[in-house]
């Protein structure tokens, strides 16, 4: 390659993505620099000086057992919400692309919910759960309902999950439809002629080439869920005595409520990392299975 090709190229690259390099080095490379420098150091968030502690904040990070059980809860939380989610919007990109009437009205309607942003959509919900769903259960007489769910430890858990469900399905569920259609419908046509039943149909040959679908989605809802800060916030607060607390509650509160930044820059990398980790084992098994199929 010339001098004059490498130039030409430099060129293009710096009038089609320089703005987008740039903007992605100050608002996510250089902070994620800059909080990596902070894992290092006491700094309060308030002083000037930033007292440099080594790996103080990392050993103190292992010692935490209240973020470590916040950690827990995540993996627990995370683990339900992925299988619910993906199962529900499965469920629903089946059935809207099944010919039924009103297909796409539905489509838009179920994927409302995820335009919605957190902090108002766990306001909502903890309406729903201490008023809507009290007054139903008191005047049908359903002792379920007559008390409000976010009051008990696994109530609150059950109300996150369900929440979350509640969000990120009717997005899920376009990802799937966008899956199911691009299934040939040569193949469809052909298992119906050698006798397939429509169950059959779907569990041996589209679901095998939806396997993309299923990649990307798992990948999303298990990056959501690990990182899910803001409906946590506004639903629960951690609460009941801080048995909702998430992973990216802790860490928040950690640097910002207690002015620990070093201590919880160090746990917020450790849920990177976690997550990190989680994701590209997810996507690495998947795309193994897709090259396989």
């Amino acid at each position: 390659m010339d001098r004059n090709t490498t130039k030409y190229k430099v060129k293009q690259y710096i009038m089609f993505a320089g703005i987008s390099t740039v903007l992605f080095a100050a608002v996510v490379i250089i902070p994620f620099i800059y909080g990596l420098y902070l894992t290092f150091t006491s700094w309060d968030g308030i002083s000037k000086d930033k007292q440099f502690v080594g790996f103080a904040n990392y050993i103190a990070t292992f010692k935490d057992i209240a973020y470590w059980q916040a950690l827990g809860r995540t993996v627990i939380y995370s683990v339900i919400s992925v299988v619910l989610v993906n199962v529900v919007a499965f469920f629903l990109a089946y059935l809207l692309t099944s010919g039924i009437k009103g297909q796409n009205f539905f489509r838009a309607g179920f994927f409302i919910p995820n335009l919605i942003g957190g902090i108002v959509l766990g306001y909502v919900w903890k309406f729903v759960f201490n008023r809507a769903f009290v007054s139903i259960g008191k005047a049908v007489s359903i002792g379920a309902l007559s008390n409000s769910w976010l009051a008990t430890p696994s109530g609150a858990m059950a109300c996150l999950i369900i929440v979350s469900v509640w969000q990120y399905a009717g997005y899920m569920m376009l990802i799937y439809v966008a899956g199911f259609m691009s299934v040939p419908k040569s193949l469809k046509e052909a298992a119906q002629i050698d006798g397939c039943t429509s169950f059959q149909a779907t569990v041996n040959i589209i679901i095998p080439l939806m396997r993309a679908s299923f990649v990307q989605c798992l990948f999303l809802t298990i990056t959501r869920c690990f990182m899910v800060y803001d409906v946590n916030l506004s639903l629960t607060k951690g609460e009941p005595f801080n048995s909702s607390v998430m992973a990216a509650m802790h860490v928040y509160n950690q640097a910002f409520t207690y002015k620990n930044y070093g201590l919880g820059q160090a746990e917020a990398l450790v849920l990177f990392i976690v997550c990190a980790i989680v994701g590209v084992t997810q996507v690495y098994i998947g795309k193994k299975g897709e090259v396989a199929a």
